[in-house]
């Protein structure tokens, strides 16, 4: 006299997800469906690989461009400095730096400052400085504490005296 219990709704077998099909059933997507299913997330894979590519390339040719940039301004001025501050010309997209450190030693920013404008390609691990300015101490690289300016930031009125 062993009667089985009803069973609730809820433990019925549910649809696989996504058209999965069981074996022995049939029905769920169509061969085709899947195909293209696949071949589309195959080529986001693709797209996404040659991103993360695009990406690592433009970092490390920054990188390799910042690093000349504070070469040739310890080569220009004679000083081993670690302590520079180097700007990258964000709003224009373009491959101008502005590299600033100081005259002579002390800590960053408590001398004057000598900034030069460094632009073109990277040749034998330097930058061409095309310009700049001197900074009074303690002062952010910001036009009205501009001074003395020389090459192009001249020629271009970078600076307010």
């Amino acid at each position: 006299m062993s009667a089985t219990a009803p069973t609730p709704e809820s433990s019925r077998p549910t649809r696989p997800l996504f058209g999965a099909r069981r074996r022995g059933v049939r029905g769920g997507e169509p061969r085709a469906v899947r195909g293209v299913e696949a071949v589309a997330l195959l080529l986001a894979g693709v797209l996404l690989a040659i991103a993360t590519v695009n990406d690592v390339v433009l970092r490390t040719h920054t990188n390799h461009r910042l690093v000349a940039d504070l070469h040739t301004w310890r080569l220009y001025t004679g000083h081993h400095y670690h302590n520079l501050n180097v700007s990258q010309d964000v709003a224009t997209n373009t491959t101008r730096d502005v590299v600033c450190g100081n005259t002579s030693p002390g800590g960053p920013k408590q001398r004057v400052q000598l900034c030069m404008v460094m632009t073109g390609p990277v040749v034998d691990g330097r930058r061409r400085a095309r310009g700049g300015w001197y900074l009074p101490p303690k002062a952010e690289n910001a036009r009205r504490y501009r001074y003395a300016c020389f090459g192009t930031a001249k020629e271009q009125h970078q600076c307010p005296r």
